[in-house]
């Protein structure tokens, strides 16, 4: 049987890749210390028999090295997200990121794992004016979080080059959808616009709301992993997107058609390391890995909504 160790297992991408991986008959192992995953996200895993949980921390390289025993693919999703926390909290996010995708990968070299999917981030680019944007553009890290995102992604291509540990690095793009955290200072947007929209609460936007995302629904993550653990590709960072892009005042008006209400946004300063645009261009994925975004934006949006209502 194909085994999986998936890291960050409680979190929002982490707990959805193990739901697919799990309904294909793979073994899942997951690990999650939730500083940021849910202990909630686990519920539905633990149903399978398939299934196995190690409460912990990525920077144990001892655990680690007992999890990788007989792994096939490991899916490392664990990270502490969010630009405007590692601006308040450099020091947590460097070490989470960084050295826990270090010993993520050292632990995967030594049990001779088949390959390493790692998550970064569209939050490398920086506010770069050139639109859709391409994996060939030079980085550009505008906070501590992309900064580590960065450096997750290199390391992990390193490894491919010194120790022929099969890598590859995704580059997310404002993944959503169910089982996404709306609370909190740090919640992605789109789950707390939910949040506040079902209870007929203003959402505030940051900026005049003409900033534009790439909003990517969470099954086009999952897909991108699969394909990218099974592919002959190695040592590449690939964007996983959908090809296009919503600003967040049109996001607003989707949510109130959705919804059938009609709220306004309140309107605060823009936040200190925020892009001011976000679009993919996902040829090379689409080229190299035979990826296709399977749900698109507006039909993920309804389906983040029912669930939330729900």
């Amino acid at each position: 049987m194909t085994t999986a160790l998936v890291t960050g297992v409680g979190g929002f991408v982490g707990v959805n890749l193990a739901d697919s991986l799990l309904d294909d008959g793979i073994e899942v192992r997951g690990i999650d210390n939730f500083a940021t995953g849910r202990r909630r996200n686990l519920r539905p895993l633990r149903d399978s028999s398939n299934f196995s949980f190690t409460e912990g921390s990525i920077g144990d390289s001892d655990l680690l090295g007992e999890l990788m025993n007989g792994v096939d693919y490991v899916f490392h999703q664990a990270a502490v997200p969010s630009v405007p926390r590692s601006i308040e909290d450099p020091m947590t996010t460097t070490d989470a990121n960084c050295t826990g995708t270090a010993t993520v990968l050292d632990a995967a070299r030594a049990a001779d794992v088949d390959t390493v999917v790692v998550a970064s981030s569209s939050s490398v680019y920086g506010s770069t004016e050139t639109l859709p944007k391409v994996e060939t553009m030079t980085p550009s890290p505008e906070s501590p979080y992309a900064l580590s995102k960065y450096y997750t992604e290199r390391l992990a291509l390193q490894f491919d080059e010194l120790y022929d540990l099969d890598t590859v690095a995704l580059r997310y793009f404002n993944i959503f959808g169910p089982r996404q955290d709306p609370n909190g200072e740090y919640a992605a947007v789109i789950p707390k616009f939910v949040d506040l929209m079902l209870s007929g609460d203003a959402p505030v936007v940051y900026g005049d709301g003409e900033q534009s995302r790439d909003f990517t629904y969470i099954d086009n993550a999952v897909e991108a992993n699969r394909l990218a653990a099974t592919s002959d590709v190695s040592g590449e960072a690939f964007n996983v997107g959908c090809g296009g892009r919503v600003t967040i005042n049109e996001l607003v008006d989707a949510l109130n058609n959705i919804l059938g209400t009609d709220i306004e946004p309140e309107y605060d300063d823009l936040r200190p390391g925020d892009v001011k645009h976000s679009h993919a261009d996902i040829s090379k994925a689409r080229e190299h890995l035979g990826y296709e975004p399977v749900v698109e934006f507006t039909d993920g949006l309804e389906r983040t909504v029912s669930y939330y209502r729900g």
